[in-house]
């Protein structure tokens, strides 16, 4: 089964960037439901970032990210840490290739108030710029999840909030842990539709896959602005194009000048359409994964 964490990419951007005090909160709700509000930074590169522990010893920033079902460390990270021991490893693959990633049972980690034990951390080579790995919303359990961009907080929710009425409704497929929502490119006067996978460890706009950049034509039909080369998870190099698309819709919002990119060579590789941060940080967002329920609102900043 394809993992979901494996089809984490990073722009490689130089820097670090500093992640303020977290102070997390719980706080009585609606219908007298628990809230976990735990407070985020959003990087240059558009990647959702938190304060977390490791076996109560070790402080760590990871990413939080929408494409992923486990919890990794980079190597980086790893070569500081002391309480994580690994006791085996297994072949993955990710968007570049295949490459043997090691991995330890038996660890405590903690992010706000949630603390989840006996997690498997598994070892990456790359994570968001300035992060020691990431996590997905398996560790959240069943929890509603809200991210909420405005005020920079994940808030977890027992039950549907109220706002969500407020809020546009749109339905998520779940592909094996892959969360798949409907969107449409527009392009010279057409209206393509496709499934887009909600990725938050994408920094950029949308990512086409091969048979929809292909049937689109997207490459003669858009101004090419910049070739460069993405690294998978495991330090795989795969090279992409990017360029401006018009108009890109997603529900009954359309956006306009998203930036996109394609993969160029190693036609068949790509499987899923990707859509990034530089979209999901436009909107405020709800998930209910359970009930395939996937709510937004337009962001006015």
């Amino acid at each position: 089964m394809f993992c979901l964490r494996q089809l984490t990419i990073v722009l490689m951007f130089a820097g670090l960037f500093l992640i303020g005090e977290a102070h997390q909160a719980v706080r009585a709700g609606s219908g007298n439901q628990r809230e976990v509000i735990i407070p985020f930074t959003l990087t240059d590169q558009n990647n959702i970032v938190v304060k977390a522990k490791l076996n109560n010893t070790e402080e760590l920033n990871l990413m939080f990210h929408t494409g992923a079902s486990d919890v990794s460390l980079t190597e980086e990270a790893m070569r500081k840490i002391k309480s994580v021991r690994f006791t085996g490893s297994h072949q993955q693959e990710a968007w570049g290739g295949k490459a043997n990633s090691r991995w330890s049972k038996g660890n405590l980690v903690e992010i706000g108030t949630v603390k989840r034990d006996n997690i498997v951390i598994w070892e990456d080579v790359n994570s968001g710029p300035g992060t020691d790995g990431k996590f997905g919303f398996d560790f959240f359990g069943k929890h509603i999840v809200e991210i909420d961009f405005d005020q920079r907080r994940l808030i977890l929710h027992e039950q549907l909030p109220a706002k969500a009425k407020n809020y546009e409704h749109l339905t998520i497929e779940n592909q094996n842990g892959n969360l798949m929502v409907q969107g449409s490119c527009l392009l010279e006067g057409k209206t393509y539709t496709n499934k887009f996978l909600i990725h938050s460890g994408y920094a950029g706009g949308i990512l086409l896959d091969d048979a929809f950049a292909a049937s689109t034509g997207v490459d003669g039909k858009i101004k090419i602005t910049d070739e460069s080369a993405l690294k998978d998870s495991f330090g795989n190099i795969i090279k992409v194009k990017k360029g401006i698309l018009p108009a890109f819709a997603l529900g009954n919002t359309k956006l306009a000048d998203v930036p996109a990119g394609f993969f160029a060579g190693q036609i068949g590789r790509q499987k899923m359409s990707v859509m990034g941060g530089a979209i999901l940080k436009q909107f405020n967002l709800i998930f209910d994964i359970a009930k395939s329920d996937f709510y937004l609102q337009k962001r006015h900043a």
